[in-house]
């Protein structure tokens, strides 16, 4: 039962706005504090499990349209182009090894998107991601959010000399360096809109650094 006066919202004639407020915002306070009693770790493991599930098969259909590229230039010039448009978009090297064209960067999230392209990823996939965790944490699901801050965005990429040039593939995760503030769980997988921006601001970064005369092959 609730106490007494917060049961009713208190719209009396003459009775102040503010104080209308103040009592719907209390009344708020206990639901969600009755709400959140019955929500166990568990179920917020299972939350983001479920969801981390659903990014990783868009992922994987992301990267089986836009994660590899061909151009004909030798594998030489494919890595050096990685190498250096990695370093222009602000990412840092984390192993390299020229002689198998491999390649690995990483930057604190969200880059390789600014704020302002992280925001657009997360407005349009936090829907998703809000229906999906309730059905482990039921209204909860409404605070859940993307959260960058603790987390490295990391790139692989690898140059691979094939039939007509050379064959450039791309691979993005999340790494934690610190614990969410929300309290739930880490995903690995971007959100899926995030990951198609970022790809595709790679995929621009790689070819301004490739030679004039080089062209994606088909």
């Amino acid at each position: 039962m609730l106490p007494e006066g917060i049961g009713g919202l208190g719209m009396e004639r003459g009775m102040p706005k503010s104080f209308v407020v103040r009592r719907c915002a209390r009344l708020c306070v206990i639901l969600l504090a009755l709400v959140s009693g019955c929500v166990t770790e568990r179920d917020k493991i299972s939350a983001m499990e479920d969801v981390s599930s659903a990014f990783r098969v868009e992922y994987e259909h992301i990267l089986a349209e836009d994660g590899t590229h061909t151009y004909d230039v030798s594998r030489d010039e494919a890595f050096e182009a990685l190498r250096v448009a990695f370093g222009r978009l602000g990412m840092q090297l984390a192993d390299q090894s020229p002689d198998l064209g491999y390649l690995s960067v990483y930057a604190p999230a969200p880059m390789p998107l600014t704020r302002d392209e992280w925001r657009q990823a997360a407005q349009a996939d936090l829907p998703k991601m809000r229906e999906i965790a309730a059905h482990h944490v039921g209204l909860l699901s409404w605070f859940v959010a993307f959260e960058p801050e603790g987390l490295n965005i990391v790139v692989n990429a690898t140059a691979i000399k094939v039939r007509g040039g050379t064959a450039i593939s791309l691979t993005m995760r999340m790494r934690e360096t610190a614990p969410p503030k929300s309290g739930y769980p880490r995903r690995e997988y971007a959100p899926p809109t995030g990951v198609r921006m970022g790809l595709r601001k790679i995929w621009t970064a790689i070819e301004l650094e490739l030679p004039p005369s080089s062209r994606r092959v088909p």
